[in-house]
């Protein structure tokens, strides 16, 4: 099997998607900021890894694993040396300077992309037929760095892992608390999809041997579905939980914003898989409200928008407004989704004047 260079723009969420790849022996390199990349470039990255059955977590040390990992800024890349490229940021982290002329790079290479984002690119949405994607683009927190994106070139792959850095950790270190697969639409190009199926089977088949001799399957898996709707499936637990987890008063967590009101989180989530069936998707891409709500009995920390917005962030992702533009597009709309989408309006507006006024 042939072994890739792979592109991961953002080293955060990013290193646990380059955790799994670093098993097929491919070389991986990735965009972030100095300290992280120095860090990162000295002693390479580390992921904890809860695994079913085992009291302690998996260490999973780069350094140790097949693959080879660089790290350093947006600067001085060209993305035609890569075969595949990530985008593991958070949607507004595109505008950066440096960021922004390297993305530009990248959709004009042509390269296959794919986005591990919330938040999915605007191009992604347009292999969605039937929308009026100039209408979805307020959504967005500058939706020029799209431009120059074909829609054939991207893809989406769901971020549904939960990770975080650990509160005592270094820049380096990042800690899963829920091992859920990662599920990828296809590229219309199957030369491209065909990479992501070799990488598919590769982590399919890793049985680690954790120190005691005996070798194990790790859960984080990659997934590839002909469906461009699966990677969706995120969109009804975004606004079911991650989003109000927001409250007016500061934050909550994820497992109080689904259980603390069951029902309107039920009708929450429930009118967002309606509407992905309406744009297409089937029943089965999508994930039943049980499984989900039974999943957030374990996410005992407030979303990562939520923690952003009470520090003051100007800009998050905003799936939650994107998502209420579609469905408006649909003749639909939800109250608590419109109540929940206007407190995160006011809570960056009120962020905004704050930083304005500083």
């Amino acid at each position: 099997m042939p072994t890739y260079n792979i592109l991961l723009m953002g080293a955060s969420y990013g290193s646990l998607l380059a955790s799994k790849l670093l098993f097929g022996g491919h070389k991986l390199h990735l965009v972030c900021l100095p300290a992280e990349a120095d860090l990162i470039n000295a002693e390479g990255f580390r992921v904890r890894l809860p695994v079913r059955g085992r009291k302690d977590a998996v260490v999973l040390d780069s350094r140790k694993l097949p693959g080879a990992v660089t790290a350093g800024p947006a600067s001085g890349v060209n993305p035609k040396d890569y075969d595949l490229i990530g985008l593991c940021m958070q949607e507004p982290q595109y505008r950066s300077p440096g960021v922004r002329e390297l993305l530009d790079a990248v959709a004009k290479s042509r390269v296959p992309c794919m986005s591990i984002m919330n938040m999915p690119p605007l191009p992604y949405i347009k292999r969605i037929p039937g929308l009026n994607y100039d209408a979805l683009k307020p959504a967005y927190t500058d939706p020029s760095v799209w431009d120059s994106f074909d829609p054939k070139t991207i893809t989406l792959n769901s971020p549904d892992p939960q990770a975080i850095r650990p509160p005592d950790g270094k820049a380096n270190e990042l800690l899963v608390t829920l091992p859920t697969n990662f599920k990828c639409a296809k590229f219309e190009d199957d030369k491209s999809t065909a990479i992501l199926r070799q990488l598919q089977s590769e982590i399919e088949a890793v049985r680690y041997d954790p120190g005691d001799g005996n070798k194990i399957e790790l859960p984080v898996k990659l997934k590839v579905y002909d469906s461009i709707f699966v990677p969706l499936a995120k969109w009804a637990m975004l606004l079911a939980g991650n989003y109000r987890c927001v409250t007016k008063d500061g934050m909550r967590t994820a497992q109080e914003a689904v259980w603390s009101d069951l029902d309107t989180a039920r009708a929450v989530y429930n009118f967002v898989f309606d509407l992905c069936v309406k744009l297409g998707a089937k029943p089965d891409d999508l994930v039943p409200f049980e499984k989900y709500a039974a999943a957030a009995q374990s996410l005992t920390r407030p979303a990562s928008a939520a923690r952003a917005l009470q520090n003051g962030a100007p800009n998050i992702e905003r799936a939650d407004k994107l998502v209420q533009l579609i469905a408006r597009q649909k003749g639909l709309s939800n109250a608590a989704i419109d109540a929940q989408v206007a407190l995160v309006d006011e809570r960056l507006e009120a962020n905004r004047k704050k930083a304005a006024a500083a």
